[in-house]
């Protein structure tokens, strides 16, 4: 052996001890997460929960008058209020995952410093595994897997940066990208390896990468429209008079209102669809470059086409006014799942041009 491929070789090895090591610190905010939502305080959410289910007159109200030393009177700062839809309930945002108190927001901020710190070693696993093979981390579902999830968590984190109310997504979050990696390092896993001839190109890294980007974004927009269906049959319940069970009203007053995860979803989708609209051009410049052709109804070619299709319906109907909220809703998970299906099941179950699985 070489003393290239010895490099190499110990990159791979270097890569699979940063996988390993990130799904560890992960386990450790996802533990985090879970004290942030049972250490918030129940009885602040109880009197949140109160509060929502009194008239919307009272949320609505004029802003107060407060005094200060030094006879100074101030306004008091006015709730901020999301309506729902025009003539239905109008619903304040949740205290969030910690419930509005100290102690949650410090098993919080525990939380997403060990989300910071398992995506830095995660995103080095990745790195590594690209050195180990000199070329783009890519080319197989194992590599895309711990890419995917490293991508998605790094836009969570430039979300919360940008101080985006987005805590909430941090336990789904870490919940699937601990499923991810311990699919793709049981199930997916191959050793490093060069390209098949078809994928020495350019387009592996502009194709791809934009590809993963997308699916990152649409997972977190999916994570909203889930939330959203929740949220929302828990506001009518309280809307219709209904009283619900104690786990219910901890958890679903905490999150944003369903008009507010209804139009986080709504913007997270209708942000990267031109992306994924460039996706599919980008891959069919690169089948003329590789095949001959720009579009051959491969397995993976029409996948792709039905999930732009279900997106571009969902954004349709969603700007259409007899199909916002739940409707919607649905149609966006529908798209997520042909996303999924275009991924797990055309890579794995279907022959094609695109079969590179690895599995």
């Amino acid at each position: 052996m070489n003393l290239a491929a010895a490099t190499n070789e110990s990159l791979a090895e270097a890569s699979n001890v940063l996988i390993y090591s990130s799904m560890a610190v992960y386990t450790l905010a996802f533990f985090a997460h879970i004290a942030e939502w049972v250490f918030g305080s129940r009885s602040k959410v109880g009197r949140t929960a109160a509060a929502l289910s009194t008239s919307p007159a009272k949320a609505s109200a004029a802003p107060a008058l407060k005094a200060q030393a030094g006879g100074t009177a101030v306004l008091e700062r006015p709730e901020v209020i999301t309506r729902s839809a025009a003539g239905t309930r109008d619903v304040p945002d949740g205290p969030g995952a910690a419930g509005g108190t100290f102690k949650g927001d410090l098993y919080g901020r525990i939380a997403v410093s060990l989300t910071v710190v398992a995506f830095l070693v995660e995103a080095g696993g990745v790195i590594t595994r690209a050195l180990s093979v000199q070329r783009a981390p890519w080319a197989n579902m194992y590599e895309f897997s711990i890419t995917f999830s490293t991508v998605a968590v790094g836009s969570y984190l430039v979300l919360l940066a940008l101080k985006k109310n987005v805590r909430w997504i941090g336990l789904p979050l870490v919940t699937t990208v601990l499923l991810d990696l311990g699919i793709a390092v049981t199930t997916l896993y191959t050793d490093s390896d060069q390209l098949v001839p078809a994928l020495h190109s350019y387009w592996l890294w502009i194709h791809v990468s934009t590809a993963i980007l997308c699916g990152a974004v649409f997972y977190l927009g999916a994570v909203g429209s889930i939330l959203y269906l929740f949220r929302d049959s828990y506001e009518n319940k309280l809307a219709s008079g209904g009283t619900p069970g104690k786990f219910a009203s901890s958890v679903m007053e905490r999150l944003p209102s369903a008009s507010s995860l209804d139009k986080f979803a709504y913007r997270i989708n209708a942000a990267v669809f031109p992306l994924w609209t460039f996706t599919i051009i980008a891959g069919a410049i690169w089948a003329g470059d590789a095949w001959g052709r720009y579009w051959g109804w491969d397995p993976k070619e029409v996948w792709s086409f039905i999930t732009w299709v279900a997106y571009a319906a969902y954004l349709h109907a969603r700007a259409t006014a007899g199909w916002k909220g739940r409707k919607a809703a649905y149609l966006a998970l529908l798209a997520f799942a042909c996303w999924l299906f275009n991924y797990y099941g055309v890579n794995i179950f279907v022959s094609g041009l695109h079969s590179y699985a690895g599995v």
